[in-house]
This record gives structure tokens, sequence and C-alpha cells, in this order.
């Protein structure tokens, strides 16, 4: 698999409360890496959306896993994924 950068899409204007609860996670998508900055994505998800607003999910698959975090297999970008088998 080509390298690739796994971003979270968070809910939107939901700030950090008080009691640290983070926002939550609405979908997961992947996105190329930068050639030149490896650790950073390029503009556009494979799905084709912004990535300016997404979250770094610093996640590296592990040999037999999925791309995305294995606990948020339900918000999973499908189309992400899709792209993803065509290469």
């Amino acid at each position: 698999m080509a390298s690739i950068v796994v971003l979270y899409e968070l809910e939107p204007a939901r700030a950090l409360g008080p009691d640290g609860v983070e926002p939550a996670v609405v979908a997961v998508h992947a996105a190329g890496a930068d050639p030149d900055v490896p650790e950073d994505p390029l503009p556009r998800t494979l799905c084709g959306r912004d990535t300016a607003d997404m979250e770094h999910a610093h996640f590296r698959p592990g040999l037999g896993e999925p791309w995305y975090p294995p606990a948020l297999a339900e918000q999973r970008c499908r189309e992400c994924e899709r792209a993803l088998r065509a290469r």
C-alpha cells in the first residue's frame, strides 16, 4: 500500500470541554502523504475532502490491520476505502 496519512473529521464547532471530553470523530479519512514531508497529508483526502480542518490520527496500521483504527471501524470513510482498494 502506498503511504497514506489517516485523518479524523471531528464534530464541527465543538471545543474541548471542561471535563476533557474530546470532540467526537465523525469520520476517519485517508489522504496521500506529502512526498516532501511524509507525516503531512496532501491537501485532499482520497474521497476529495479538504484536509485543512482535519486532525492527524497518528495511526500506523500493523501487518494485517486495516488502514483505520479498528475501534473506529463504523466511522471509516467508505469512499476513501474504495479508493485505497482501487490502488
